[in-house]
C-alpha cells in the first residue's frame, strides 16, 4: 500500500447509482466493500461524503432558497449519507465512527480532531459529516480541511470520471487525461478539480489529491496499489 492514512472524498451524486435520486443500495454496498477491503489491509480511512443526491445548497439557492438555509440543508444531507455508509460498513463487520461538524448527538459525535485521530489509530473508519459546519463552504473544502487535520497522506477524490482532463471529455473528444499535474497548472488552465478554496488549502498544506473513478468496483484498491488509473494533483 502506498498510503497509510487516507481521506476519501465521496460524491453524493454517485450514491444515486442508476436510480437518479436518493441512495442506491447496490452502489452503497459496492463502496462499503471496497472500503472494508482497505481497512482489512491496515489502511486508516477517514471519509467525507457530499449530499448532492439529496440536496445541494447552491442549486437550492438558484431555485429561490436562502443560501444560508440551503447550505444547512445540504449539511444535513451529508449526515444522512454518512449514516447510510456507516450502516453498510457496520453490516460488513467494519467498525465506524460517525462524527458531525455541528452538534447532533445522538446521531453522531461532535467532530474533534483528537477524537478522530484516536478512532483512526484504533482501526475505525471515521466518517465526518456536516461539511465544515458553516454555510458558503463546499464538501470539497470540508474534505481538504479534514484531510489536513487528520494528517492524511493523500486525499482520494472518488468521482464518476477517471481523472483530470485537458477539457471536459464529454464535450471535447480530443481531451486527454493527465497522469500527474501540479496545483499551479490546475490554476493556470482553469481546470475544475475542486473549488478554489479546497485546492488552495491542499496546495498550501502539501496534501496531494488523487482523482479517480470510484464507481468502477476495485478501483480504490488499484489506486492504493499504485496503478495508474487516475490523476495525481500535487
Amino acid at each position: 500500500m502506498q498510503y497509510k492514512r487516507i481521506l476519501l472524498k465521496l460524491s453524493g451524486e454517485s450514491l444515486m447509482g442508476e436510480q437518479g435520486h436518493g441512495i442506491d443500495s447496490a452502489r452503497l454496498n459496492d463502496y462499503a466493500e471496497q472500503i472494508s477491503e482497505l481497512v482489512k489491509a491496515g489502511v486508516q480511512v477517514a471519509i467525507v461524503i457530499g449530499g448532492g443526491n439529496i440536496f445541494r445548497g447552491l442549486s437550492g439557492a438558484a431555485q429561490g432558497f436562502d443560501r444560508y438555509k440551503g447550505d444547512q440543508m445540504g449539511m444535513l444531507a451529508t449526515v444522512i449519507n454518512s449514516l447510510a455508509l456507516a450502516s453498510a460498513l457496520d453490516a460488513m463487520g467494519t467498525r465506524t465512527r460517525v462524527m458531525t461538524s455541528i452538534r447532533m448527538e445522538p446521531v453522531g459525535e461532535l467532530y474533534a480532531q483528537p477524537k478522530a485521530l484516536d478512532a483512526l489509530n484504533n482501526g475505525e473508519v471515521v466518517i465526518i459529516s456536516g461539511g465544515t459546519g458553516n454555510p458558503y463552504f463546499t464538501t470539497d473544502t470540508a474534505s481538504a480541511l479534514r484531510g489536513i487535520e487528520v494528517k492524511a497522506d493523500v486525499m482520494l477524490k472518488g468521482t464518476r470520471v477517471d481523472g483530470v482532463y485537458t477539457a471536459d471529455p464529454e464535450k471535447d473528444p480530443s481531451a486527454t487525461r493527465f497522469d500527474t499535474i501540479s496545483f499551479d497548472e490546475v490554476y493556470s488552465r482553469g481546470l475544475k478539480v475542486m473549488d478554489l478554496t479546497a485546492t488552495t488549502m491542499c496546495k498550501e498544506n502539501s496534501l496531494p489529491i488523487m482523482v479517480f473513478n470510484m464507481d468502477v468496483k476495485g478501483n480504490l484498491m488499484k489506486v492504493m496499489n499504485g496503478e495508474k488509473i487516475g490523476t495525481l494533483v500535487k
